[in-house]
């Protein structure tokens, strides 16, 4: 299946269309992600990089952290795929009933946001205000609410947005273990039901090109190993940098979004821009 130009290239190229534009864009609208925070998954289909969101899911990010050192991930399958939706994967029996030996985590559908984690180019939605968090996308409660709890903070949850990591679980909302998925396309009705703790810097093209199927088809794509990109040998290692969602050109780009699709614009329309090198 062939797809449009993604909406992260449409960004760089609504960026880059004028000398003007490209000029206006400094050091200080780019940020370098923490290597520890970010994983490398080669597939047989090519390369995914992955930012994770420990201000979002910090116990999910700890075990993804802890399985992908240990090696956990390297050779599972895509076993569950659907076409506009997501690719599962993460189980060591590769059929959906599998997991770690460590138990089962806390759901983390939601987290408390305050004035230290400021929304990236925040706008509102009805009473509440969307935006992204580093480049993961969110919503949460008005801001303006948190004068009156006792944390001075505000429930936010992430958007199941295309390219977002969201984890599996069972019917149980503390069930999740080590499945995940890719999101493929958006998918609202998983937001503050499904824990949301990551999100594709590079490779959505390849998250949408895995084999399709429930179960998906033999030979099932498959992760060939995933490492976290701190621990990739330095010269093997991809330079990452992300559009800081709080610079100006970033905001730029969204009141430019904003104004083309008017009130039907959210924050899965506008992808961060990514350079790797």
């Amino acid at each position: 299946m062939k797809f449009a130009m993604t909406a992260a290239a449409l960004a760089l190229a609504a960026v880059t269309a004028s000398p003007q534009a490209a000029s206006a864009q400094t050091a200080a609208d780019w940020r370098t992600p923490d290597p520890n925070n970010v994983i490398v998954v080669e597939t047989n289909k090519g390369r995914i990089i992955a930012e994770l969101y420990p201000q979002a899911a910090p116990n999910h990010i700890e075990r993804l952290r802890g399985l992908v050192k240990s090696g956990f991930y390297d050779g599972l399958t895509f076993f569950r795929v659907i076409n506009d939706f997501m690719a599962q994967t993460g189980d060591p029996q590769n059929t959906g009933m599998g997991g770690s030996d460590l138990p089962n985590l806390t759901a983390e559908f939601t987290f408390r946001r305050g004035a230290d984690l400021p929304l990236g180019a925040g706008f509102k939605v009805g009473s509440n205000e969307s935006g992204w968090i580093d480049a993961l996308p969110v919503t949460s409660q008005n801001s303006a609410l948190a004068v009156m709890t006792a944390d001075r903070k505000v429930a936010t949850w992430g958007n199941f947005c295309p390219g977002v990591l969201g984890m599996a679980r069972a019917g149980d909302p503390n069930s999740a273990n080590s499945q995940f998925f890719f999101m493929r396309q958006a998918n609202a009705s998983l937001d503050k039901t499904y824990t949301a703790f990551g999100r594709v810097l590079q490779g959505l093209d390849v998250v949408r090109n895995i084999k399709t199927g429930e179960p998906a088809p033999d030979p099932q794509d498959k992760m060939l190993s995933v490492k976290l990109l701190a621990d990739l040998p330095a010269d093997k290692r991809p330079t990452v940098q992300v559009m800081d969602t709080r610079s100006a050109a970033f905001k730029a780009l969204v009141a430019k979004r904003q104004a083309e699709q008017g009130g039907s614009f959210t924050n899965c329309d506008l992808d961060v821009p990514v350079q790797v090198k």
